[in-house]
Order: C-alpha cells, then sequence, then structure tokens
C-alpha cells in the first residue's frame, strides 16, 4: 500500500500591471497515488469522511461529478499519451467535508518515474472547470528546468482577461513540491506559486493543520473573496463571466 504526503505549504500570487497586488497563504495540499490502495492516518477518509479527506467525486470530471483517475486515464489516451505507469494527485483535501480547489494537479509518469504528462485542474467560484494538459509533444520527462505554455480560455477571476497565456513549471520530487505558474495578458499578469515540503501524512499533522488553518475550502474562499475586494478597492476592472468553454481539457 502507498502513503499519503501531506505538503503543508506557501502559495504566493503576485499582480502585476496597471493595478498591483500581491498576497502570501499557508495551504495544505495532499499528493497521492491516485489508482493504488493508500495507507492512510485514521483521521483521513479515501472516498470516505473523516476530518480531512479526499473524494475522486471532487476531481476528474464536473466539480461534485468527478470519476478520479478514470478520467484521467481517458484525457491521455484522448491526446494520445501513453506510458503512464502511474498517476498521481495533488490537490487540497475535504475538511469536515467541504472542498474548495481553485487548481489541483494530476501528475502522470513512466515506469522510470519520469514526470512526462501534468494535467491542471481550474476550477472558479462559479462553479465551472477547465483543465489544461501540459507534456512536450515527444513526452520526454518534464524537469525543473522546463517552461510549458498554454492559451489561457477560461474565466478565473472577474479581475483578469479570458486572452493571453501561462507558462508553467514544475519540480516535484519525493521531497518537495514546486509549481510556478505565469500568466500574462499584454502588459497584465498574475505570477501564482505553490511550494512545500512533502511529509508523510500523519493524524498529528491533521490535528496542526486544523489548528493553523481551520475551516479548510471555507478559509480558501474567504481568503479569494477578500483579495477580490482589494482589488476592487484600488480600481481594478470587473469583468462578468462569460460561458465556459465547451471542451473540457486544451493542450
Amino acid at each position: 500500500m502507498r502513503r499519503v504526503d501531506h505538503v503543508a505549504g506557501q502559495t504566493f500570487h503576485g499582480r502585476k500591471g496597471a493595478v498591483e497586488n500581491s498576497f502570501r497563504y499557508s495551504i495544505d495540499y495532499v499528493l497521492c497515488d491516485a489508482e493504488a490502495p493508500l495507507a492512510t492516518p485514521r483521521l483521513f477518509g479515501r472516498n470516505k469522511p473523516a476530518l480531512m479527506s479526499l473524494h475522486d467525486t471532487d476531481h476528474g470530471g464536473p466539480p461534485k461529478k468527478g470519476n478520479g483517475a478514470v478520467w484521467a486515464r481517458e484525457v491521455l489516451a484522448g491526446h494520445d499519451i501513453s506510458g503512464v505507469a502511474r498517476i498521481d494527485l495533488l490537490a487540497q483535501p475535504r475538511v469536515l467535508g467541504h472542498v474548495f480547489n481553485p487548481v489541483s494537479f494530476w501528475l502522470c509518469r513512466d515506469a522510470s518515474d519520469g514526470l512526462i504528462a501534468v494535467i491542471a485542474e481550474v476550477s472558479n467560484t462559479f462553479g465551472d472547470r477547465h483543465c489544461y494538459l501540459c507534456a512536450h509533444p515527444d513526452l520526454r520527462s518534464i524537469t525543473a528546468q522546463d517552461r510549458l505554455h498554454a492559451t489561457k480560455i477560461f474565466h478565473v477571476s472577474p479581475f483578469q482577461r479570458v486572452e493571453g497565456g501561462y507558462t508553467f513549471r514544475f519540480d516535484i520530487n519525493a521531497q518537495h513540491v514546486g509549481i510556478w505558474i505565469d500568466y500574462m495578458a499584454g502588459e497584465d499578469g498574475v505570477l501564482a506559486t505553490l511550494t512545500g515540503k512533502c511529509k508523510p501524512l500523519s493524524n498529528w499533522g491533521i490535528l496542526k493543520a486544523m489548528v493553523r488553518r481551520p475551516f479548510g475550502a471555507r478559509r480558501v474562499l474567504f481568503l479569494i473573496h477578500w483579495q477580490a475586494v482589494k482589488l476592487w478597492w484600488k480600481g481594478a476592472p470587473f469583468r462578468s463571466r462569460p460561458e465556459p468553454p465547451a471542451e473540457e481539457v486544451t493542450r
């Protein structure tokens, strides 16, 4: 049985352009094999209620209607990506049954443990979701120095345009997680990062997270809306939500 890792990390967002804003928060992610049986602490549930849990219905498809790693395998096959021996899921867990993941990551590895594809699963506060598939055309391993690009087609924030593009960088191994997402549209942009060390998830780690970062998804949503108020106060242009893209995944 495989273990579940706890990433008690930091997320940073820095807005560039006419209206600047930045923040850094601590945040909890879990990292686990999305298909294998897991050895979990008593306070963690895999597809079952617990103080902290991870459910397939929250990932791999529409929010609350996900199909987990089965969906990820279908996406890979649909984009002619073969040779994936293991799929890990890096996501914020449910806390007391509640969850909201602005972005989760499906990490697809070959038999040599090389990271050959990443599906970035992006959700907004309006209940929409879109995924960006990151991989080299020749499916060589993604290294910490590589930059992978995607055109933005999904509405994330009413203070950002649906244009421009993302540059992704991934530095992920058994010891730490490092993800950098640089969005640019003309002179405006946002740098978003997620960094942290990987440690085996434990009951004590879950309890510490509950004390230091209580309420889980409710805290995440509060912080998102608090930053929105700050941007509105600074005069950032507000844009109404457009219809989400018809495509579920773009590459």
